[in-house]
């Protein structure tokens, strides 16, 4: 992807919304809902915005949203496109490029993702900590363009440790605030912390290889947002990454992994996440 690319994209942005966001937000599968609570809000298909690939996959309305949450002006993707859909690592990271271009400095990338760790029951959120990329690629692999980043970035903090304190405090807030209005649900808990776990898909893991990225150290797996936070520390933006844990991974429970279950877990936390994300995007600004 070059350069002109992300440019034309940010330009035909600009031509739609005027505002000037400086956080932007990935929405995973089933997470979709926060972007219908931004006011004064544009909403532009993907398919409009030049470059932009489409999104296929059920739970992925496939718009930018552009508004304001609280006051504050966002850009939110309500759905992402993923490598396994058989876009390009280009392709898949030619939003964060256009962000980053429009000025944003601050992103939040959230995902549906396979729980590995048994504190972690469906309906679960997880602060990202660090990430293992065992997608068998590299969205930086090729020439690269001096103007989006050096050529060997550092990935030492990928996850912004401020922001996962910022993130953790709303998120015990909330707990206890449901706690004293007599709401007891496993939605209470406070965020864990944990390290994902990004595979190329579409299948779902074996039991076996769920039992070897586990001894590896993943606490969760899922099939975007690494991709997106190595653009995105290339470019020097702050990364903030949530998980939504939607299942148990394969062989730790009796049940088969479905989409659907993806889906219903997602709109059964949709209250608790959206107002999650208000508090930490008002933090952030």
């Amino acid at each position: 992807m070059s350069y002109e690319q992300a440019a034309a994209a940010a330009e035909f942005i600009r031509s739609k919304y005027r505002g000037e966001p400086r956080t932007a937000i990935v929405l995973g599968s089933g997470l979709g809902a926060f972007a219908d609570e931004l006011s004064n809000a544009v909403r532009i298909p993907y398919e409009e915005i030049p470059g932009f690939a489409r999104s296929t996959v059920e739970g992925h309305a496939g718009q930018l949203v552009l508004g304001e949450i609280g006051g504050v002006p966002v850009a939110v993707q309500q759905g992402r496109f993923h490598y396994y859909e058989g876009y390009t690592m280009e392709q898949v990271t030619l939003p964060v490029r256009t962000f980053g271009l429009l000025g944003i400095k601050n992103l939040i990338l959230t995902n549906a993702a396979g729980s590995l760790n048994s504190d972690m029951q469906p309906g679960s959120l997880m602060l990202i900590t660090d990430h293992l990329n065992l997608m068998g690629v590299n969205p930086l692999r090729g020439p690269n363009d001096e103007r989006f980043g050096p050529r060997f970035p550092d990935m030492t903090a990928v996850y912004d440790r401020e922001f996962q304190y910022l993130a953790s405090e709303e998120a015990k807030a909330i707990a206890h605030e449901r706690f004293d209005k007599g709401i007891d649900d496993e939605l209470t808990l406070f965020m864990q912390w944990g390290i994902y776990c990004a595979l190329s898909g579409p299948t779902y893991e074996t039991p076996a290889e769920i039992r070897m990225y586990r001894e590896m150290g993943a606490d969760a797996v899922g099939m975007s947002t690494v991709p997106e936070a190595i653009a995105a520390r290339h470019q020097g933006m702050r990364v903030l990454g949530i998980s939504c844990m939607t299942n148990m991974g394969a062989g730790m429970g009796d049940e088969p992994i479905d989409h659907e279950e993806v889906m219903v877990t997602g709109a059964r936390v949709a209250d608790v996440f959206k107002e999650l994300l208000r508090r930490i995007v008002g933090r952030m600004d």
